[in-house]
């Protein structure tokens, strides 16, 4: 790959995650509770690590026409302690709230897939060692998207009879 697609797949990475991180912030200010709020902010200031790392890599590889090793000890670890019954609670309660988690998975797959992508097709070690560590990381926010998008249905569907027994 060129050295000007490698900048501007970084350019689109970046700008993906300042997205994220723009909608997560939104959700927290819209959000009345301050568990949800946290839960929201912390999403947030994981999107904020992701640009830092990928605009550092940005730099290394405008600089030098190569990635250099991610610092990647560990991926970004939402607080299981963030995510309580409460928490869930209080978003199924909510319509905003429920909808910015939908949303909210939608960006962690499209996420994911341009990550996952960029994994397989890198040649550089660096690169393809990078992307597949976002991609986990990413993974991981959806996990826990996903979990609390299927209480929210289990939920739904108990409040509504929309179970058979």
């Amino acid at each position: 790959m060129t050295e000007s697609n490698t900048l501007d797949i970084l350019k689109n990475a970046i700008l993906l995650e300042k997205r994220g991180k723009a909608f997560y912030r939104m959700a927290a200010g819209q959000s009345t509770n301050a568990d949800v709020k946290a839960f929201f902010e912390t999403m947030a200031d994981e999107e904020v690590q992701h640009v830092k790392i990928l605009s550092d890599q940005y730099k290394a590889f405008r600089e030098t026409g190569k990635f250099r090793a991610p610092e990647t000890a560990s991926t970004g670890t939402i607080s299981r302690n963030v995510l309580t019954p409460e928490v869930k609670a209080r978003i199924a309660a909510a319509d905003f709230e429920a909808a910015a988690i939908s949303a909210a998975m939608l960006m962690e797959e499209r996420s994911i897939a341009l990550y996952s992508g960029r994994g397989q097709s890198a040649q550089d070690p660096e690169e393809k060692k990078l992307y597949r560590w976002l991609a986990e990381w990413e993974k991981e926010h959806l996990e826990f998207l996903a979990a609390i998008d299927a209480e929210l249905k289990e939920r739904i569907w108990n409040d509504n009879g929309f179970w058979p027994f």
